[in-house]
């Protein structure tokens, strides 16, 4: 019997026909175990998962490998996606035990949950052999076993713990993190470390924000440089603008296919931040690029943004993405498709497999002559559409409340940014931006209801949903950190107190199941599913851990409220993770950024004005805002928005409000005496 039919994560319904008797993560799978007297096979993954998929066509989709594991475990699937709390605990059990993690990821419990074999990817024939060895193991060395898992335990037990080392997250930290990051740099091909390689999102916005502060030229040549290997490498799909996870390589041209909404955000966020700071064209472009690609290629309306989509097209890499030189004449024509085979990069003997290559960009067109560009983007588009007639990738379209968060974020920035910046480019250039811009804003806003009609439910957040139907998680601290982030980014879109209001009443649902007595987070409430240790990673990672998520949204909160004790509360989180900023600082990249706008201030900026999308005050506001401000701009004393209350017009002209932790400076009403506040 398959009891995955039913679920709402697409990577379970991948294993619903498998010969494998799989349960779901329940109590009652354990119980079954204990009943039978039987190890549990606990197999974790994600549908976007390469390695995943080949495991499961060797070993969960044959009837050799099913019999065995039916006949001697109660096996478990998991979507580390859907249950980050489980995997959490497990992956630190797999490191612990290997040195390494990874997914899939292939863990041998007890009845109870104890993990006392733990490991990765097993070709078929080493997972039967496997199988056999923990059967017999569990049979005839059952106290070896329970030792094991005991010590298992305690170690996951002491990496997850709270109470350590405190300290405040002041400016010589930030500054050592930086200093530390540009010895880690990558000076050849940008980013950091080499193959495999992944965006460095996070620690790319705490440069920013670190630059902004400190003028520093080194900070920002990393940003700048990063953003442009990346955009010109394979892992930026030239054709419809998503960045693919990582790239194989150190060099950005070889991506893993599969595409992630949580990169894709805050991707969104870097490059919008660095056009607002350099005025850079090829930020803009892929700014826009993405945007558009998250509102046409994620965005499900009514019902959010899809959680990825596949690494594999009909079990092949690269199936949708790679092409020849003959293949571009094909499409193109003789003269373009040799254009086209030049500027991107693509060969005869190939950059990927089989002769095939992954465009790449591999001319300066940005700042080209406008009939070049026009060119490059006619091309772009003929290209496109024939690769949409190709196979395409499958989507993940659970939706996951934290991964949602972000882009509602990002999409507030890159929306209230472009609208209030004017016409940029050629004529085919803006109108393009500016149709980019309003699917982004719908995509956004519809997302943002969403999440507050679907996933809050009875005050508490749900992690995932799915067709419309929010699932049975309980949301987690990055859930809860993530979402109140994108609903405070939604009142200063909106100028409605209703987002505020969420925002808060996720901060206190965070404080009072989530906190730890000494200003740590736990990742799980205290009233979630009790597993075999309770998380509570303080680092960054893929995306912002739990905690500095919702340190984020506490700065962001306090800021819009007046309200000190959400501040202190960010504070006290910070100095958690304060003690390894300076040492590992690529680790800690959201925590610095949020280090950051704590040392800003955050400033806190009112306009007052009848036109909060035209006025030259807002424009001004956005362009030039310090690390992690905080705007809101409508008409004087608008209900629910602090920030308005008891601000008037300055004899009946538009003014400007600007405070810095609470203090404020005189109201103006010139874009230059507002520049000069926040310069």
């Amino acid at each position: 019997m398959n009891r995955l039919v039913g679920a709402t994560s697409p990577y379970l319904l991948q294993h619903a026909d498998n010969p494998v008797d799989w349960w779901p993560w329940c109590e009652e799978a354990f119980a079954e175990a204990r009943r039978r007297d039987v190890p549990v096979l606990i197999s974790v993954g994600y549908s976007a998962c390469h390695w995943c998929h080949v495991m499961a066509h060797e070993s969960f989709e044959n009837e050799g490998v099913g019999r065995l594991l039916n006949e001697g475990f109660v096996s478990i699937k998991v979507d580390r996606e859907e249950r980050p709390d489980v995997d959490a605990v497990y992956m630190t059990a797999t490191q612990a035990m290997t040195g390494q993690g990874g997914w899939p990821m292939t863990v041998f419990a007890t009845p109870d949950g104890t993990p006392f074999y733990c490991g990765t990817y097993f070709p078929r024939a080493n997972f039967i052999r496997l199988l056999q060895s923990v059967s017999t193991a569990w049979q005839d060395q059952r106290e070896a076993v329970l030792r094991q898992g005991a010590a298992v335990v305690e170690a996951i037990g002491g990496a997850q713990a709270v109470g350590g080392p405190t300290a405040p997250l002041t400016a010589d930290l930030l500054d050592a993190a930086a200093k530390q990051l540009a010895n880690e740099y990558d000076e050849t091909n940008g980013g950091f470390g080499g193959a495999p390689k992944f965006p460095p999102h996070l620690n790319l916005l705490f440069l920013l924000r670190h630059h902004q502060r400190t003028a520093s030229p080194q900070s920002l040549e990393m940003v700048r440089h990063t953003c442009e290997a990346m955009a010109r490498g394979g892992i930026h799909d030239q054709l419809a603008g998503g960045f693919a996870r990582y790239s194989v390589d150190a060099h950005w041209t070889v991506p893993h296919f599969e595409k992630m909404l949580y990169d894709n955000a805050l991707l969104l966020r870097v490059y919008t931040q660095l056009w607002r700071l350099t005025g850079d064209a090829l930020a803009l472009r892929v700014a826009r690029d993405i945007a558009r690609f998250l509102a046409d290629e994620l965005h499900r309306p009514g019902q959010g943004f899809a959680s990825a989509l596949d690494a594999d097209t009909e079990g092949v890499e690269g199936l949708t993405y790679a092409w020849t030189p003959a293949q571009l004449i094909e499409v193109l024509g003789e003269e373009d498709g040799r254009w086209a085979a030049d500027l991107f990069g693509v060969t005869e003997a190939g950059t990927f497999e089989h002769g095939m290559s992954v465009l790449k960009l591999a001319r300066d067109v940005d700042d080209a002559d406008p009939a070049v560009r026009q060119r490059w983007q006619e091309v772009v588009r003929r290209l496109l559409a024939a690769r949409d007639t190709r196979p395409q990738p499958a989507r993940d379209d659970k939706v996951v409340a934290a991964w949602n968060g972000l882009a509602v974020t990002a999409l507030a920035e890159f929306v209230r940014l472009m609208e209030t910046s004017g016409r940029i480019g050629t004529e085919g250039e803006a109108n393009l931006l500016e149709g980019v811009t309003i699917v982004a804003d719908g995509a956004m806003r519809d997302t943002a209801e969403y999440l507050a009609r679907v996933h809050l439910v009875d005050g508490r957040l749900r992690r995932a949903s799915r067709d419309g139907q929010v699932g049975e998680p309980a949301g987690v601290l990055e859930d809860y950190g993530c979402v109140a982030e994108a609903f405070c980014a939604m009142h200063q879109v909106t100028g409605e107190g209703r987002w505020l209001d969420w925002a808060g009443q996720l901060l206190d649902a965070a404080l009072a199941h989530f906190a730890a007595p000494d200003g740590a987070f736990y990742d799980t409430a205290d009233d979630a599913e009790q597993l075999v240790a309770r998380p509570a990673d303080p680092t960054d990672n893929a995306t912002p851990s739990g905690r500095s998520a919702i340190a984020a949204a506490l700065v962001a909160y306090s800021a819009l409220t007046g309200q000190t004790r959400y501040r202190e509360a960010a504070e006290a989180a910070l100095s958690t993770i304060a003690p390894i900023v300076g040492r590992h600082p690529r680790f800690t990249g959201y925590a610095a950024a949020v280090g950051e706008a704590l040392l800003s201030g955050p400033y806190e900026i009112a306009v007052v004005t009848a036109d909060p999308a035209g006025d030259p005050l807002v424009a001004a506001a956005h362009r030039h805002a310090p690390p992690g401000a905080v705007i809101v701009a409508g008409q004087p004393d608008q209900v629910g928005v602090p920030l308005l209350a008891d601000r008037g017009l300055l004899d009946g002209r538009p003014a400007a409000y600007v405070c810095r932790g609470f203090v404020c400076q005189r109201p103006v009403d010139t874009v230059e005496d507002l520049v000069a506040q926040l310069g």
